[in-house]
């Protein structure tokens, strides 16, 4: 009994050392800098082809298609990682397929749209998981929606280039105390580039345009985005910029650019644009 039990011991022990073998073997193949993803681990056997890191990246996801057969899609922005990975030789799409759903709601992510055997998207708070599978290998793609981190100032040179360009230009340095027209004292600098571009260019004149999101009463936003517009060129007029060159505008919740479904989007709606007059 002790030589039979000294054998068991010694096929288990080879067995986890094979596996461990198999294991490194499977990581050495992997594309340089390429890992798995803390949120969910590779296909069994898979290799890792490519992989893309990006600070702050968008993407678009499908949902499948509504009545009338247009195609329906979750826009999202945020860290952004993606890989191509190859499955192991003899896997089968829907093995793939099933593997990945199943874990994903055993993590306690919600299935928003699964088209089996190809694609599955899924979401668990602010986090979003894509795998597009074809079986012999997969995309996947996990993007967590975050508001991007402003680096670029808005100054009286870049502001003037994008009006000469596209005739308006949307400004971000503006802030306002919630649900009133109460410049925030952390506009200033950017008040003031755009009181230099006027001061720079003495034909330049323009209409500020205020824009909310969709959070609240329409009527009220409306109402909220004139006296915000209202405030800036109060501010500008207040600065030795002639009134004759200003007018304010309110358009509230009407022209968003951005899904108000997010934070992150919800953000870029609420803002100033400068519309050359």
């Amino acid at each position: 009994m002790k030589f039979l039990a000294r054998v068991v011991l010694c096929c288990a022990l080879l067995l986890v050392a094979s596996n461990l073998r198999a294991q490194e073997e499977e990581k050495q193949q992997d594309a340089e800098g390429c890992k798995d993803s803390p949120l969910v681990t590779r296909f069994p056997g898979s290799t890792i082809h490519s992989c893309e890191n990006k600070e702050y990246e968008q993407a678009d996801l499908p949902l499948g298609t509504d009545k009338d057969g247009t195609a329906l899609t979750k826009h999202v922005e945020g860290d952004f990682h993606s890989w191509d990975i190859g499955t192991r030789q003899g896997t089968s799409q829907i093995q793939v397929f099933r593997n990945f759903q199943t874990a994903l709601k055993s993590a306690g992510f919600g299935i928003d749209y699964a088209n089996s055997p190809g694609e599955i998207v899924a979401h668990k708070g602010s986090t979003w998981i894509y795998i597009d599978n074809k079986g012999e290998f997969y995309y996947q793609t996990i993007v967590t929606e975050k508001e991007m981190q402003q680096e670029v100032a808005a100054d009286a040179s870049s502001l003037g280039d994008e009006i000469n360009k596209t005739g308006h230009v949307a400004v971000y340095g503006i802030h306002f105390d919630t649900g009133k027209a109460t410049i925030q004292p952390d506009s200033e600098k950017t008040l003031s580039e755009i009181a230099k571009l006027l001061q720079q260019n003495a034909d330049l004149k323009l209409r500020v345009e205020g824009h909310t999101d969709n959070q609240g009463n329409t009527t009220a936003n409306q109402t909220l985005s004139e006296k915000r517009a209202q405030a800036v060129v109060v501010w500008l007029t207040g600065h030795n910029v002639p009134a004759g060159r200003l007018t304010a505008k309110g358009l509230g919740q009407a022209q968003p650019v951005a899904d108000n479904s997010s934070e992150d989007g919800r953000a870029k709606n609420r803002r100033v644009e400068l519309v050359k007059q």
